[in-house]
């Protein structure tokens, strides 16, 4: 659980760090019109957040997963439980695809 406590943490770090100078870049206006160091920064930090986001959910669901066929071979009747708890982690995703999408609307 920690491991993946730590990678959610470097996740919003990076999205900090790519997503705030990409922001800031962008806002400056590129001298040659069509794609400049701002839109390569907001495109990196889009793949970021997609692929950390994909990662965790990954992982996070990976362990759900293991737990939940040892508990529906002793008591099957949670099954229905354990499909909500497998759908949790993937918010993360959607997040950070959300955080892409945005980071994507910006590029100019």
């Amino acid at each position: 659980m920690s491991r993946l406590v730590r990678m959610l943490m470097l996740t919003a770090v990076a999205l900090a760090v790519f997503g705030g100078t990409a922001l800031a870049a962008a806002e400056e206006p590129a001298p040659v019109p069509g794609l400049g160091v701002g839109s390569g920064l907001l495109a990196l930090a889009a793949a970021v957040a997609v692929g950390f986001g994909a990662l965790g959910t990954a992982l996070a669901q990976a362990r759900i997963g293991s737990a939940a066929a040892g508990a529906m071979a002793e008591r099957p009747e949670i099954g229905g439980l354990m499909i909500v708890f497998l759908a949790l982690p993937e918010t993360m995703i959607i997040l950070g695809f959300l955080a892409a999408f945005l980071l994507i609307g910006k590029i100019r």
